[in-house]
């Protein structure tokens, strides 16, 4: 159940990427933050294998608190001793950590066939979509 769980959560993470490239906004990279990416890597490495992307982790595990300030800083300015742009502010305040999760190429063919499954009940139960 628990492993149910964590691929549904993955499947659906995967409907948001796909949209997004298929609307012309490409996904480059995917960076998790948080406590789960520090704590559970069978969550990391089942979202790498169905997405078929590397995941990323941040190396702070208050990243929300750490966006708030970078932006406190951006808010003050260069002047007042921060940044003039996120742009300028993130390589100087954010961090990534050397762990990253690259997917399995064979649990992604496994999950890639299984995707095309959920995407079926996703669309039928979330958007009303007629099964034929």
């Amino acid at each position: 159940m628990y492993r149910a769980l964590i691929e549904a959560t993955a499947f659906g993470t995967r409907v948001i990427v796909d949209a997004f490239d298929r609307n012309g906004v490409p996904v480059n990279e995917l960076v998790a933050c948080g406590g789960l990416p520090e704590k559970n890597k069978l969550l990391m490495q089942i979202y790498a294998d169905v997405t078929g992307r590397e995941f990323k982790v941040s190396a702070s595990a208050q990243t929300p608190a750490l966006g708030s300030a970078m932006f406190g800083a951006v808010a003050a300015g260069r002047a007042a001793g921060g940044y003039d742009s996120i742009f300028e502010a993130t390589p100087r305040m954010a961090r990534l950590k050397k762990e990253v999760y690259k997917p399995n190429p064979a649990a992604h063919k496994v999950y890639d066939d299984l995707y095309s499954e959920y995407v079926t009940l996703h669309d039928y139960f979330g958007r009303g979509a007629i099964m034929s």
